[in-house]
C-alpha cells in the first residue's frame, strides 16, 4: 500500500466515494506523495517521454511558431514566452535558442512542483515561475505554449445507467481502490446508449477562460498540443502509465502517471463562446509538416553521422507519422479575431 493509497483510502472512509477528479487531483498533486512532487516522469529513467524529448525539432518549431506570432503581434519591445506545464525545460530551450534569434522574449514557465521547478532551472535559466495563470505579468502581451499539459488536468466521468447519468467515483475495495456509480443522477443534455461514458474536463475549459480574459487585455495568443481526438465523442480514456508501459489506474496512487485524451471540439467551443478565434483542431504531423519539419530534418542530417542521421529519420517518423504522433496528437491555437490565423492554421 502506497503512503497516497492510505490517504485516500481514509477519505473515503470519512466521505464516502469520491470523483475522478478528486482522485487524479490528489495522485497527481498531492503536495507530499503526489506524482508530480515525488517522481521522475519524463525520460528515458521515467515513465513517459514527450515530443521535446524525442527531438530538438519539436522546440525549435514551436519557437519559430511563437517568433512569427510576435510579428504578427507588431513586433512588442517586451513580449512574454510563456508554456504551461514545462516538464523539464526542454521545448522551452529549444525554442528560446532559435525564436531569440528574431524576438527579445522573455520566459515564464508555469508549474507548481518545485521539484521540476529545479530540473527546469538548469534548462531556461533566465526563466521566470509562476504558479498558475492567474500569477502571470499583466503588463504586455503573452505567447503560450502547451504540451502536454491539458491531458493531465482532472476529469470527471458520468456513465449512462438505466437511462440517466450517474458520475463514476473512486471507492474502497479491500485493500485497494474500485470504480462505482454515484447514487444521485445528472440531467446531462447528452443521449447515449445504455453503458456510455461521458468525460469532462472543467479545469482545461477554465484554463482556456482564464487564458481569454488575458488575451482580451493583453493581446497575445495559445498553442495547445495534446493527444485526443479532433471530435467530441462518448468513451473511457481515463489511463496510467507507469515505466513507459500502461498500469492499471487505480493501482498505485502516487506512482504512475495518470491522464485522459484531450476534447479539442469541447475546448474550441469554450474559447469561442470566450470571444476568441480558434484554430484547428489540426494534427501534430500536419502543422509540423507545415512549419518546416521537413526541412528541419535536412539540415540537421547535412551535418550528422550515418547513426545520428537515422536518429533523425526516426524522431521525424514519430513525430509526424499518421501511425505514430503525427495523427493521435492534435493541435489548437488560439488568438484574438482582429489577428490573422497563426502560422500553420492558415
Amino acid at each position: 500500500m502506497t503512503p497516497l493509497l492510505e490517504l485516500i483510502r481514509r477519505r473515503i472512509a470519512t466521505e464516502g466515494p469520491i470523483s475522478l477528479s478528486a482522485y487524479m487531483a490528489d495522485c497527481l498533486l498531492h503536495p507530499q506523495f503526489g506524482y508530480y512532487t515525488t517522481q521522475t516522469s519524463i525520460g528515458a529513467a521515467g515513465d513517459f517521454i514527450t515530443a521535446p524529448e524525442i527531438s530538438q525539432m519539436f522546440g525549435e518549431l514551436l519557437g519559430l511558431w511563437a517568433a512569427d506570432t510576435w510579428q504578427q503581434l507588431g513586433a512588442p519591445s517586451l513580449c512574454y514566452l510563456v508554456e504551461l506545464g514545462p516538464g523539464r525545460g526542454t521545448l522551452m530551450r529549444d525554442a528560446l535558442r532559435v525564436s531569440r534569434k528574431i524576438a527579445p522574449f522573455r520566459p515564464i514557465l508555469v508549474e507548481a512542483s518545485p521539484k521540476l521547478r529545479a530540473l527546469q532551472g538548469e534548462a531556461v535559466p533566465d526563466a521566470i515561475w509562476c504558479g498558475d495563470i492567474d500569477a502571470l505579468p499583466n503588463d504586455a502581451p503573452l505567447i503560450v505554449l502547451g504540451n502536454e499539459f491539458l491531458d493531465a488536468l482532472p476529469i470527471r466521468q458520468y456513465q449512462m445507467q438505466g437511462g440517466a447519468w450517474h458520475e463514476r467515483c473512486v471507492d474502497m475495495q479491500g485493500d485497494g481502490l474500485r470504480f462505482v456509480l454515484s447514487r444521485e443522477s445528472y440531467p446531462l443534455a447528452r443521449t447515449a446508449p445504455e453503458g456510455s461514458i461521458w468525460e469532462t474536463c472543467p479545469a482545461a475549459h477554465a484554463v482556456i477562460e482564464a487564458l481569454a480574459l488575458r488575451l482580451h487585455a493583453q493581446n497575445g495568443a495559445a498553442l495547445f498540443i495534446d493527444y485526443g481526438p479532433a471530435t467530441s465523442g462518448f468513451g473511457d480514456t481515463f489511463q496510467a502509465v507507469r515505466r513507459h508501459a500502461y498500469a492499471a489506474p487505480l493501482s498505485m496512487p502516487g506512482e504512475a502517471d495518470l491522464t485522459a485524451h484531450v476534447d479539442f471540439a469541447a475546448l474550441k467551443q469554450t474559447a469561442l463562446r470566450s470571444g476568441l478565434a480558434a484554430h484547428g483542431p489540426l494534427a501534430q504531423g500536419a502543422l509540423l509538416e507545415r512549419l518546416g519539419i521537413g526541412l528541419r530534418a535536412t539540415q540537421l542530417k547535412a551535418k550528422a553521422n550515418p547513426e545520428q542521421a537515422a536518429a533523425i529519420d526516426a524522431a521525424l517518423q514519430r513525430l509526424t507519422g499518421a501511425d505514430a504522433m503525427g495523427r493521435l496528437f492534435q493541435a489548437l491555437a488560439l488568438n484574438l479575431p482582429t489577428a490573422p490565423p497563426p502560422a500553420g492554421f492558415a
